[in-house]
């Protein structure tokens, strides 16, 4: 099972380890990798480089082929997983690749495994700070609707899955919801979920079988204005262009309109789609591969683990999509292994507001939360938590693994964007959004208050950033400049904490984050938060800018506590609008009860979480997750002259001295809170000094 093909003059191909050579017994695989195959190693990688103590490093690159006992209660919640495909052994099979970054001499590896979540098939590397202590880096495949469009690129990780069969042997089919904005002209356009290709395709290329409609608005709340049925014979799945013009040619990955694409029209697509790859197999695949290179000294096939003996810890880790995976993974119960041992010692799901839209028939991982996809369903808190409001069990996302004692210590931390994009105040007061929501002990919760999604470059200067292309294909434009307000220095301070609270058992600091109890937290109303007027901002701003929680009933069949089983409701029916929270501001909007951050406690303008689109469809709207600045006015007569109500840079700083001095004091402080490490506060100063403000 060996590939022969090299990717470049610096890797190199070799057959997989045997036990023999290394002097290793076969150990009892419970994680269920029959064979792990390691084709491509780089050693020394890095270009040679040396890191800390640790010394070089290499990198591994492999695929993992692992089967499922359906039976079992940590896979039976996979859905579709019975309709499966079984071997000899009755067992369901599945293939992901891997690449592990370790060092040359495993004698100076720390114990500490960071197993990193791609994000939509994105391969990850352990940063430079980790190599220097010493850590072993694993980023592993997950994702089963991804795999035929990043295999076999170089640096992707995926995983292959079995496609689901009625017992019969007969095709399972169900309906599959796509959209196209923006799109104009004659020529075909394909679909998108986010920032990938719909995965799914129709069963059947007559129009006749599928819905297709266009809309002249619409809201977040979803409320719709001039949807018109496009008749089946003015439409077809096909591609075309100049040259080919409609019908075009028959493709079932594109649609082709009689009269072209107005590009002040959404269009909406549901047909009906064949073949639903059990993608919830991702969850174990995640979880095998981990726990095989943590637990076990061989596989199967007598191959021998290559960390065998040198993996005390691991800590699962994501962003964005990959965060959410998190949050589901544990929710569903993952973090237990087929021979009932924890897995991840420790989670840090990075700027995730939800639990993944995964684990059920034609899942769609790739949304983000925008009108009708799914993902918000069920319990979001990580303790259990009544939701009386949609008539769903108390439960919280730790429930299974509280039960199986196999929870690990986890971190989550994210900003604005996710408050106001992401509708994460679910998980900090509920449905009924009147009442806190506590933590477990396991958990530390960190608000990076009046930051973007992922976080900004940072950095003192007077130069605004461009606005930011609305995340999601086809979107559009944001109005305002992007936020550059930093989140990178406070991971740092974060990952250190982590790291110590995994490994020597040190606690890291208190929860910080906005809420009821201290008044920190309101009804997402201008007014209510305390959001000042801001030049170049529309006066009603951000009332009516939060992307609500809506309840959907996608049909009997799914399972809205767990997000699993069949959606055969779609577009689904809008049953309410749940209300939505978010972090009070000072005078200047700046949120309030985040923890602090250098720039945000010495400020040159309001830092949002929100953005406005510029034009197409959504013009006027928010600008899906993407954040904005407002900067303040230089001196006191600019801002009279603008009706600026904040306070300019010169009346808060004196000169560029002042200006310096105010920075030293804040870096100070965040030091001592913990959320700063002395060497990214040496960095802040200079760039203060080195900058142009009030120079």
């Amino acid at each position: 099972m060996n590939s022969n093909r090299t990717t470049s003059a610096s890797w190199s191909v070799f057959a997989p380890l045997t036990v023999a050579a290394l002097g290793l017994g076969c150990g009892t695989a419970h994680a269920k990798i029959t064979e792990i195959v390691i084709e491509q190693r780089q050693s020394p990688a890095f270009e040679g480089a040396h890191f800390g103590d640790a010394g070089q490093y290499e990198v591994l690159k492999g695929r993992a082929f692992g089967e499922l006992d359906p039976s079992l209660p940590q896979n039976a919640i996979i859905t579709d997983i019975e309709l499966a495909p079984k071997n000899e052994r009755g067992m369901v099979e599945y293939e992901a690749t891997f690449q592990i970054t370790k060092p040359l001499d495993m004698g100076q590896a720390s114990g500490l495994m960071w197993h990193d979540v791609p994000n939509r098939g994105g391969r990850i590397t352990i940063e430079e700070a980790e190599r220097a202590f010493g850590d072993i880096g694993l980023s592993s495949g997950w994702q089963g609707d991804n795999s035929g469009r990043t295999a076999p690129a170089e640096n992707n990780d995926y995983v292959v899955v079995p496609v689901a069969k009625n017992p019969d042997g007969s095709a399972i089919s169900g309906p599959v919801l796509g959209r196209i904005m923006n799109a104009s002209g004659p020529d075909s356009q394909r679909i998108f979920i986010h920032s990938n290709p719909l995965p799914y395709r129709p069963a059947s290329l007559d129009t006749s079988l599928a819905t297709l409609v266009s809309r002249r608005s619409e809201t977040m709340d979803g409320q719709v204005e001039g949807e018109e049925a496009l008749a089946s014979s003015d439409w077809a799945f096909a591609k075309c262009d100049a040259e080919n013009p409609f019908p075009g040619i028959p493709d079932s990955s594109e649609i082709c309109l009689k009269n072209g694409f107005d590009p002040q029209l959404l269009y909406q697509i549901v047909f009906t789609a064949e073949d639903p790859p059990v993608l919830g197999i991702g969850f174990a695949a995640f979880r095998d591969l981990a726990s095989f290179l943590k637990y076990e000294t061989a596989d199967a096939m007598g191959n021998p683990n290559p960390l065998q003996g040198a993996v005390a810890q691991v800590i699962s880790r994501g962003r964005s999509q990959s965060g959410n995976f998190i949050r589901q993974f544990l929710h569903q119960g993952f973090n237990q292994d087929e021979a009932g041992r924890r897995v991840h010692d420790g989670a840090w799901p990075i700027v995730a507001g939800r639990r993944l839209a995964l684990n059920f028939r034609f899942a769609v991982p790739d949304g983000v939360l925008k009108l009708y996809e799914p993902g918000i369903e069920g319990t979001q808190s990580w303790g259990p938590s009544e939701d009386l409001v949609r008539g769903l069990p108390a439960a919280g996302i730790l429930d299974r693994c509280t039960a199986t004692e196999t929870c690990p210590r986890i971190i989550e931390h994210f900003g604005a964007a996710e408050m106001w994009g992401m509708k994460i105040s679910l998980a900090f007061v509920g449905s009924s959004t009147d009442e806190d929501i506590p933590l477990p002990e396991n958990v530390r919760r960190y608000y990076i208050a009046s930051t973007e999604h992922g976080g900004g470059p940072g950095g003192f200067t007077t130069e605004l950033l461009p606005p930011p292309a609305c995340p999601s294909i086809g979107w559009g434009e944001g109005l305002l400049p992007n936020n550059p307000m930093p989140q990178e220095a406070t991971f740092a301070a974060i990952r250190h904490h982590f790291r110590q609270w995994v490994l020597n058992n040190t606690p890291p600091p208190a929860s910080i984050y906005p809420n009821l109890a201290d008044g920190t937290l309101a009804d997402a109303v201008k007014e209510t938060l305390g959001y000042p007027s801001l030049p170049g901002v529309p006066s009603h701003a951000p009332t009516g800018f939060i992307n609500p929680v809506i309840d959907y009933d996608f049909g009997p069949d799914f399972n809205y506590s767990d997000g699993t089983g069949v959606m055969g409701l779609l577009p689904p029916t809008i049953k309410r609008v749940l209300p939505m929270k978010a972090p009070v501001v000072d005078s200047d909007g700046n949120e309030l009860g985040g923890v602090p951050v250098v720039l945000r406690e010495v400020p040159l303008g309001t830092y949002l979480g929100w953005n406005i689109t510029a034009s197409g469809f959504h013009a006027g709207k928010p600008c899906n997750y993407a954040g904005g600045f407002v900067p303040f006015a230089t001196t006191r007569e600019e801002r009279l002259a603008t009706g600026d109500t904040r306070l300019s840079l010169e009346e808060r700083y004196g000169d560029h001295t002042g200006f310096v001095n105010a920075v030293r004091n804040a870096v100070y402080m965040v030091q001592a809170s913990g959320f700063l490490l002395p060497e990214d506060g040496d960095r802040i100063l200079r760039e203060a000094q080195e900058s142009d403000i009030l120079r």
